[in-house]
C-alpha cells in the first residue's frame, strides 16, 4: 500500500506539473507591437481594469499626487507626446501619467494597461529629454505587457511547485527556487526591452536619446556604493543598461 500510495502521489504530482506547462504553452501569443512570443493569460481590457483599480493605492503609497498642476501638466505633455509619436497610440491602452509627491524615493513604474508613475524625487533631477526617457521606458513596460507576462509566469510556477510538492515533497522547494530565479531573470529582460523601446520613442518624438544614458547615471548615483548585485536584483546593472542603450541608439538612428 505504501509503495502504491507513493506511486499515486508521483503520478498526481507529475500530472499537475504537466498541466502547468501545458497551460503556459497553450496561452502563448505574439505581441503585435514587439513581435516577441509571450505567455499571457489576461486580455488588454483586464490589464486596463487592473491598472485603473490599483492606481489610487499606488499613489497613496507614495504620499499621493504632487500638488502642483503646472508640473503635472508638464509630465502629461511629455508623456502624451511620446504616445502620439509612437506605436503606443495604436495600442488599446489608456495612458495616464502621474507625478507622485514622494520626494525621498527615486523611482518610476507602470501598472498594466497604461498607468505610469514617477516620483518627485526622480522628476526633480531630470530635464525634459531625460523625463521623456523615463516615461518612454514605462510606456515600454505597458506595450511589452510585462506585468501580465510576469503574473502568468508566476501562476505557472506556483502550480508547478504545488505539483512537485505533492509528488516529491521537498523537491517542491527546489522547483520554487528555480521559478523565482526565472522570474528575476525575465524581469531584467523586461527592463532591457523597455530601455530599447524608450530609446525608439525618444527618437520618434524628437528627443536626444543619449539623455537616457544620463538617466542611468542618475540612477547609479542614487543607488549608492552598496547597490545590490545585478544577479540579486530585478533590474540589470546600470552599466550593462548603458551598453544596451548605446546599441539601441545606433540601431534606431540608422533606421531613421
Amino acid at each position: 500500500m505504501r509503495r502504491g500510495s507513493w506511486k499515486i502521489r508521483i503520478f498526481i504530482g507529475l500530472a499537475i506539473v504537466a498541466f502547468a506547462f501545458f497551460q503556459k504553452w497553450s496561452n502563448t501569443e505574439t505581441n503585435p507591437y514587439t513581435g516577441r512570443s509571450q505567455h499571457i493569460t489576461m486580455t488588454s481590457d483586464q490589464e486596463i481594469a487592473i491598472g485603473l483599480q490599483s492606481a489610487p493605492e499606488m499613489a497613496q503609497q507614495h504620499g499621493g499626487l504632487y500638488p502642483d498642476e503646472r508640473l503635472q501638466s508638464f509630465v502629461d505633455a511629455v508623456g502624451n507626446k511620446l504616445v502620439n509619436n509612437s506605436i503606443a497610440r495604436d495600442t488599446p491602452y489608456e495612458y495616464d501619467f502621474h507625478l507622485l509627491a514622494d520626494d525621498q524615493t527615486i523611482n518610476a513604474f507602470a501598472l498594466p494597461g497604461g498607468q505610469c508613475f514617477i516620483t518627485y524625487a526622480l522628476f526633480s533631477q531630470l530635464n525634459e529629454a531625460q523625463l521623456a526617457g523615463v516615461l518612454g521606458h514605462e510606456i515600454g513596460h505597458v506595450i511589452g505587457r510585462h506585468s501580465a507576462e510576469r503574473i502568468a509566469d508566476s501562476q505557472t510556477w506556483q502550480t508547478a511547485t504545488m505539483g512537485a510538492t505533492v509528488g516529491a515533497g521537498d523537491l517542491g522547494s527546489i522547483v520554487g527556487g528555480i521559478g523565482q530565479n526565472t522570474l528575476l531573470k525575465n524581469g531584467r529582460g523586461d527592463e532591457l526591452e523597455s530601455d530599447e523601446l524608450g530609446v525608439l520613442f525618444m527618437i520618434q518624438s524628437g528627443y536626444d536619446p543619449y539623455e537616457m544614458i544620463k538617466v542611468m547615471e542618475i540612477l547609479k548615483t542614487a543607488s549608492g556604493p552598496n547597490r545590490t548585485p545585478e544577479f540579486q536584483s530585478t533590474h540589470p546593472d546600470p552599466e550593462n543598461r548603458i551598453e544596451k542603450i548605446e546599441e539601441s541608439i545606433e540601431k534606431y538612428r540608422n533606421q531613421s
